[in-house]
C-alpha cells in the first residue's frame, strides 16, 4: 500500500532520475533539505525536497551528510546541468522538474503519505477484527490460515522448543528456515525477509510466529503480524476444556463403527434411544472453520447427542434419520452465505448395531460431492454403478477392471488409451466434444477407438460393451 517512488514523480509531475534507489522502492518519509541527517530506512526511500543548486552543494560537499543525501532521494523543482553532474557523480535518484510550484512540493508529498499511511491503518485494524472473529471460530490453526491469506504469504506458529503448533502456506523449507531464524541457529536461510514475532512477555514466551509476505507493503504484514501475536497469546493460554471431550467422542465412534450389541448398549447410555441412525461426512476448503465446533452447535440447535469426531479434515457423525434433512439445510445455508465452501455426504439410515455401512456410505457420498463441487450428496442419489460397484467384493471388482487389461502400456500403466475411452464413454460417444475434451484431432480419436476396439474385442457400436466397458473405467477408479 506504501506509495511508490516512481509513482510520487508522476504525482508531481517530475522526471524520475534513478541512481541507488529503484523507482519501485516505497517511500516512508518526506523532509526539507535543510532538516535531513539520515535516510530513515534502508527498505524504504527517503525524500528530500530543496532548491536545486543547493542540492546540488550538499552532493558534492564530499562530508558525512552528504554520503547519506546519496543514498536518499532528492527532489526539487529545477533541473539544472550542476545537479545533474552531482547526481551522477553521487550514483543518487531524483526527481527533478516537479510541475508544482516549490512551497508545495513537500506539503503534497506529506500529504500523499499520510492517505497511504491511514489506508494502511484501517487495513491492519480490519484485519485484526476478522482474526479476532476467526480466533473465536476455529482457535490458532484459523488465525494462521487467515494471516498467511492477508499477507500474501505464510505462516509459522512455532512452541517455546521449536515444535510445529500449526502452519499455513508453508512448505518444508519455510518450516526449517521459520525454525532457524526465530531461534538464531547457524545454518542458511533459504528464504530471506523473514519476520519473528514472540508471542508472550519475554519472561513468559508461549511461542514464536514466523512470517513471510510477497505483498510491497512490509509495514503492514509486520502490524499485522504483531496484532496477531498478541492475540495468539490469548489463544494459546486459554485452556480448551472441550480437548477430554472430543477425544471421548472419538473412542465412543470407534465404538460404533465396531458395531454388535456393545454399539446399542453404549448409544443407550449416550441417551440415544432410535433403533436406527443416519451416518455423515463434512469437510471444508477453508481452514478458518472449526467444523468440530460448528457441527456442534448445529447438533445444539437440533437437539440431537454430539456423535462426531474429527479425523483427516473431515468430520463423521451420526444423527437421528428424522434429523438428516435439517441437518442437510444448515451445511447448505452456511455455504450460501458465502463463509467457507462445505461438503456433506450423507449415508443411509442403518441400524445402530451396524452403523459402519452408513459411515461407509457418508464417506464416499461426501468423495463424490468433493469430486463434483456440490454441497450436499446423499448416497442414494449417486449414480447406480456406483451402487452396483459398492455392492461387489473385491475380487469381482478387479475382474470387471482386468477387461481393459489390454490397454495397458508396456510399463503396465494405463494411459492415453484409457483416458480416450473414459472421455468418449463420458460424452456419450459424440466425436467433436470428446476430441475436443482430449485436444486432439477427429481422426486421431477414430485412430485410438478403433485400437481400443481391437485389444478389448469390444465393440463401441454396441450398448452392452459400452456397458461393460463404462463399468469396467469405474471399477479401475476406486
Amino acid at each position: 500500500m506504501a506509495r511508490r517512488l516512481d509513482s510520487i514523480a508522476e504525482h508531481l509531475g517530475g522526471t524520475l532520475v534513478t541512481g541507488r534507489v529503484d523507482g519501485s522502492t516505497p517511500v516512508d518519509d518526506a523532509v526539507a533539505l535543510d532538516g535531513f541527517a539520515v535516510v530513515g530506512h534502508p527498505a524504504y526511500a527517503t525524500l528530500v525536497v530543496g532548491d536545486a543548486d543547493e542540492l546540488a552543494s550538499a552532493l558534492g560537499a564530499g562530508d558525512g551528510r552528504a554520503a547519506e543525501l546519496a543514498a536518499a532521494v532528492v527532489v526539487t523543482v529545477g533541473d539544472t546541468p550542476a545537479l545533474r553532474t552531482a547526481l551522477a557523480e553521487a550514483s543518487a535518484s531524483a526527481v527533478l522538474g516537479a510541475a508544482l510550484p516549490a512551497d508545495a512540493v513537500l506539503p503534497t508529498i506529506v500529504a500523499l503519505l499520510a492517505a497511504d499511511q491511514a489506508a494502511e491503518d484501517r487495513l491492519v485494524t480490519t484485519g485484526t477484527k476478522v482474526l479476532t472473529q476467526v480466533a473465536r471460530r476455529g482457535g490458532a490453526k484459523a488465525v494462521i490460515a487467515e494471516l498467511a491469506h492477508r499477507i500474501d504469504g505464510w505462516a509459522v506458529l512455532l512452541d517455546v522448543h521449536g515444535q510445529v503448533i500449526t502452519t499455513a502456506g508453508a512448505g518444508g523449507l519455510h518450516v526449517q528456515d521459520a525454525i532457524a531464524v526465530a531461534f538464531n541457529r547457524p545454518v542458511r536461510v533459504r528464504h530471506p525477509g523473514l519476520q519473528v514475532h514472540p508471542v508472550g512477555p519475554g519472561e513468559d514466551l508461549t511461542a514464536h510466529l514466523v512470517i513471510a509476505s510477497r505483498e510491497s507493503s512490509t509495514s503492514r504484514s509486520r502490524d499485522l503480524a504483531s496484532q496477531t501475536a498478541a492475540l495468539l497469546d490469548l489463544v494459546l493460554r486459554t485452556h480448551d476444556h472441550t480437548g477430554t471431550e472430543r477425544l471421548g467422542r472419538a473412542v465412543m465412534v470407534d465404538t460404533l463403527l465396531a458395531g454388535g450389541a456393545e454399539a446399542s448398549e453404549l448409544l443407550r447410555r449416550w441417551g440415544v434411544r432410535e433403533r436406527s441412525l443416519t451416518a455423515f461426512a463434512l469437510s471444508s476448503r477453508s481452514k478458518a472453520v472449526d467444523l468440530e465446533r460448528l457441527v456442534t452447535r448445529w447438533l445444539d440447535e437440533l437437539g440431537a447427542v454430539h456423535i462426531v469426531t474429527e479425523a483427516h479434515e473431515r468430520v463423521l457423525g451420526f444423527v437421528r434419520d428424522g434429523q438428516v434433512d435439517a441437518f442437510a439445510r444448515r451445511v447448505e445455508e452456511f455455504a450460501i452465505d458465502g463463509r467457507a465452501v462445505l461438503r456433506l455426504g450423507l449415508g443411509s439410515s442403518a441400524p445402530t448395531d451396524a452403523l459402519a455401512r452408513s459411515a461407509a456410505e457418508a464417506r464416499q457420498a461426501h468423495e463424490a460431492a468433493v469430486a463434483d463441487a456440490r454441497t450436499v450428496v446423499r448416497y442414494r442419489a449417486l449414480p447406480p454403478v456406483a451402487y452396483v460397484l459398492d455392492r461387489l467384493d473385491a475380487d469381482a471388482t478387479n475382474r470387471i477392471g482386468a477387461i481393459l487389461d489390454p490397454l495397458r502400456e508396456a510399463d503396465g500403466a494405463h494411459g492415453a488409451l484409457l483416458q480416450t475411452l473414459r472421455v468418449y464413454l463420458a460424452e456419450h460417444g459424440a466425436l467433436g466434444q470428446s476430441a475436443a475434451s482430449l485436444g486432439v484431432h477427429r481422426q486421431t480419436l477414430a485412430t485410438r477407438l478403433a485400437r481400443i476396439e481391437e485389444l478389448t474385442g469390444l465393440s463401441l457400436t454396441s450398448p452392452d460393451d459400452r456397458t461393460a466397458a463404462w463399468l469396467a473405467v469405474r471399477a479401475l477408479g476406486r
